[in-house]
């Protein structure tokens, strides 16, 4: 197995792989609930969305957004068994093994330490819903 250096030294030449960051609400997230919580639930999400031979949906478990660990997922390779196979060596169509879990759980909690040591990201303005011409009062 390579290593975690040798892993994050890959996926830096990914353009794709580093565009994701953490945004300030999933920052926030991290914060208040901690690593080992985090680290817990990214162990979760694993098991319960990677491991299995023939995961649903492969290809499509992992949401863009919602928590710091699907960003994480997708900025290190490990958010469908076909991008496990390709970046980590993980087979498809086999189920992970325990240690096959770790790693990746390991993976995402070092890609998760290095963006905590960024500076908080600004808050993003919510937007505004668009007013419907059905909604305005009749005068």
């Amino acid at each position: 197995m390579q290593s975690i250096n040798e892993l994050f030294s890959r996926l830096s030449r990914s353009p794709f792989r580093q565009k994701f960051h953490l945004g300030h609400a999933e920052y926030v997230y991290c914060q208040k609930k901690g690593e080992k919580m985090v680290a817990q639930h990214a162990a979760e999400f694993i098991r319960d969305r990677l491991s299995a031979a023939e995961p649903v949906n492969d290809g499509q478990q992992t949401p863009l957004r919602g928590h710091p660990v699907f960003i994480a997922q997708h900025a290190t390779a490990t958010c469908c068994r076909g991008c496990l196979s390709k970046w980590h060596r993980i087979p498809q169509h086999q189920a992970m093994t325990a240690e096959q879990q770790a790693w990746v759980t390991a993976v995402i909690v070092h890609w998760l330490r290095q963006e905590m040591q960024r500076p908080l990201p600004p808050e993003r303005p919510r937007r505004k819903k668009p007013i419907n011409d059905r909604q305005l009062p009749l005068i």
